[in-house]
């Protein structure tokens, strides 16, 4: 593994906790990320059970991730008029330890910085093997090859784009939208549906979260005015504090919008290319994204230290070993919980929250599914 070079897509989780295992194995690591600086933002991710615990002590991270954790929030689901209808608890929405992502994000930044190269403000342009190299061009850098490029580049992967094909053929939308946005808005904790939507405001998973049902939508992802445009029309005559915070969204700057979507890909990897996190087996807002990111992370980089970097070797042990755990990402969509599509949907929802006996067999469900792995000492 010694001096094996490794191009790894991608500076949020997945990339940089790869990054943290190679570089201790020998690897000389390189992160290209398409922002031009770490990116802090976003919601509020989490950690369940022993398995996501047991990765984090070897990393000897955390006590650091514990020190850096939110505390949980219980979230209020009201009416119209902000009478409580059920109280979502948080240990249900936040794990056993939850963390904000860009607390998290700049914890493994961190820890490998100075191990590794990180390059902002570019981004992958072409990917060819040649030999027992990835010859690669980038936007703005001169070319490289590498022995191994990792897509730890989200859901909307450039990498797998390059490696395997149009994204259309790798991901399949779910039916529904989600956009955090920065509005300031004040309160407790708090949620509102309507059949089909569903807003949020306060606690950490993001000052304004909003999930509607729509067919596929067209429009650029990186443009905030695009996405402001999405929300008024998706949220068009709603009640509660819907008109109040449709009215502060010229003066948003924070504002990313996104599908409800899930990876599904044939292999994790293909010749020297490997996915990891979201780009292989992502479900947006599925609860499990940031554990199977850190473990896949471990899982990877133990798998190639084992073969001593044969990547043929590690990469068939690295999907034998994780595939039947990433399955987990593969149960349902959030869309439909978050935003169900009749008030009798939404009441059934609510109902379950009141039920202490409904609750306790989903977080056990919950704690199953994170901890359904035996994870090797590599």
């Amino acid at each position: 593994m010694k001096h094996t070079t490794v191009l790894i897509s991608g500076a949020s989780i997945a990339g940089p906790a790869l990054a943290f295992w190679l570089a201790r194995y020998g690897c000389d690591v390189t992160v290209v990320e398409r922002s031009a600086e770490l990116r802090l933002g976003g919601q509020a991710v989490d950690f369940k059970g022993e398995t996501h615990r047991t990765v984090l002590r070897r990393m000897g991270l955390l006590d650091e991730v514990k020190a850096r954790q939110t505390g949980g929030h219980d979230q209020t689901i009201v009416d119209e008029h902000g009478k409580a209808l059920a109280v979502i608890p948080g240990e249900f929405t936040g794990g056993e330890i939850e963390i904000t992502r860009g607390d998290l994000a700049s914890l493994l930044y961190e820890h490998t910085r100075g191990r590794c190269e990180y390059v902002f403000g570019d981004t992958i342009t072409s990917l060819t093997e040649v030999g027992d190299k990835v010859h690669v061009t980038f936007a703005e850098a001169a070319p490289r090859s590498f022995d191994i490029v990792v897509g730890a580049d989200g859901i909307h992967s450039n990498v797998r784009r390059l490696a395997y094909g149009p994204e259309e053929d790798y991901v399949r939308f779910l039916g529904h939208y989600y956009a955090l946005v920065g509005l300031g808005a004040d309160g407790a904790p708090a949620m509102y549906n309507e059949p089909g939507r569903m807003v949020a405001i306060g606690g950490p998973k993001a000052p304004a979260f909003f999930v509607f049902k729509s067919p596929q939508l067209r429009y650029d992802r990186y443009d905030p005015e695009a996405a402001k445009r999405i929300l008024r029309e998706a949220y068009r005559g709603g009640k509660w504090r819907v008109p109040e915070l449709l009215a502060r969204l010229d003066g948003a700057e924070d504002v990313y919008l996104d599908s409800i979507s899930r990876s599904e890909v044939p292999a994790y990897s293909k010749g020297r290319v490997v996915l990891l996190g979201d780009a292989a087996y992502g479900n947006t807002l599925g609860g499990f994204g940031t554990g199977l990111a850190v473990v896949g992370a471990y899982v990877l980089a133990g798998e190639l230290r084992a073969a001593n970097g044969d990547h043929r070797v590690a990469f068939a042990a690295y999907e034998s070993a994780f595939r039947g755990y990433a399955k987990i990402s593969k149960q349902g969509s959030a869309g439909p919980f978050l935003a169900p599509p009749t008030r009798g949907r939404i009441a059934m929802r609510n109902w379950t929250f009141r039920s202490p006996w409904l609750l306790g067999m989903m977080l056990k469900l919950t704690d199953k599914y994170a901890t359904g792995i035996e994870l090797k000492q590599y």
